[in-house]
């Protein structure tokens, strides 16, 4: 095999391949990246469990496949100047990089012992941009489950039909719901459960553009395309939670909030709660402003945020950490708050507009005073 390409170029494949190769594996080659050398240059990792193939320009002078240590080769191309990188190797599996006055011999194992990535065939398939579908999954991925009790909730609900995409993450504690409308998808509705692990990586792949990510739908693996990059990954099965059921919507307390001050608020009293030192945060919603209480080993602390509307002098509370991220991941700077009582679900949602998003958290029951 022989190539020569751009450093950044080279370097920003193995980066982006180097995300899904397995740390420690009893296959040795899993633990390296897979360089092909065709028509075009394409670098490749994998776990076992998502895989990421990405490809790049290069002038190919010999065709060949191996693998490469992908720490070792990541830090020699990362060491490199910026210049045209040559890679060439030989029968005797050495391979030798140049860029510049640096030279590196390294040692490659052969590409017949990597395990090939899952071919997904193409039975449902759908397109958004780029910039919404990172910001979906960063929207919605951290309320994803890590209790392996229930694998289905370590992943996100994608839903789509009526030309529109939803994304759920839920955890037992929280839910975390986003839509968006999809241009010209004319193909029949269809679900699935992609794990959070592998949407981090597709939000990492993601960039801030208009360009058209795809997601195909295979008979048990998921196809992410972005760009020049593919990422595979399996599906995961089971019975996710019917969410629609479980999103109350007889709420007749309701206030609307400004969603900076609202997290202002609920930093300041969380100072004296700690891992060791736990408390909810409790709220006394007032006539047009809420009431932030905290108190701890470590001391108390309180606050008073304004609001909009008459919380009926309800007392609920909340995990401090679960209350400020779904205020902190709600795409508006002003949203609803919908309410019944001390111990059912707080619902946030956009104060106009569609309700393009949702987030449910479940209150902590609170000890009298």
């Amino acid at each position: 095999m022989k190539f020569s390409c751009e450093k950044v170029l080279l370097q920003s494949a193995i980066n982006t391949a180097s995300r899904t190769v397995a740390s420690k594996s009893s296959i040795p080659a899993l633990e390296g990246i897979l360089l092909q050398a065709g028509a075009q240059l394409t670098i490749s990792g994998y776990n076992m469990n998502t895989g990421i193939r990405t490809t790049l320009e290069a002038s190919i002078t010999e065709e060949g496949e191996l693998v490469l240590p992908a720490r070792l080769f990541g830090d020699i191309i990362r060491h490199m100047p910026d210049d045209i990188v040559v890679f060439e190797s030989d029968p005797s599996m050495n391979a030798k990089v140049t860029c510049g006055d640096a030279a590196y011999n390294i040692l490659t194992l052969s590409a017949d012992d990597y395990p090939e990535l899952p071919e997904v065939e193409d039975e449902f398939s759908v397109q958004i941009q780029q910039k919404t579908l990172r910001s979906m999954i960063s929207e919605t991925s951290f309320a994803v489950s890590t209790d392996e009790v229930r694998p289905i909730h370590t992943g996100s609900l994608f839903e789509i039909g009526d030309n529109c995409l939803t994304v759920v993450s839920v955890d037992g504690f929280r839910l975390a719901l986003r839509r968006e409308n999809l241009e010209n998808n004319e193909r029949a509705a269809f679900r699935f459960v992609a794990p959070g692990a592998a949407l981090n990586e597709v939000e990492k792949i993601c960039e801030d553009t208009e360009d058209p990510a795809s997601i195909t739908l295979g008979n048990r693996h998921l196809l992410f395309e972005v760009g020049s990059t593919q990422l595979i990954c399996r599906r995961l099965e089971g019975d996710f939670l019917d969410y629609k059921s479980a999103i109350p919507r007889s709420n007749p307390i309701s206030v609307v909030a400004e969603t900076k001050n609202l997290i202002r608020s609920i930093e300041r009293v969380s100072v004296v709660i700690s891992e060791k030192q736990k408390s909810p945060v409790r709220c006394l919603f007032g006539d047009n402003s809420v009431s932030l209480s905290a108190k701890t080993g470590n001391g108390a602390a309180a606050d008073i945020c304004p609001v909009s509307g008459d919380g009926g002098g309800l007392e609920i509370g909340f995990n401090n950490r679960y209350l400020m991220e779904a205020l902190k991941y709600a795409p508006a700077d002003t949203v609803r708050i919908d309410m019944n009582t001390g111990i059912s679900p707080c619902i946030i949602t956009p104060v106009e507009g569609e309700e393009r998003f949702l987030y449910m958290v479940l209150p902590v029951r609170l000890k009298n005073n």
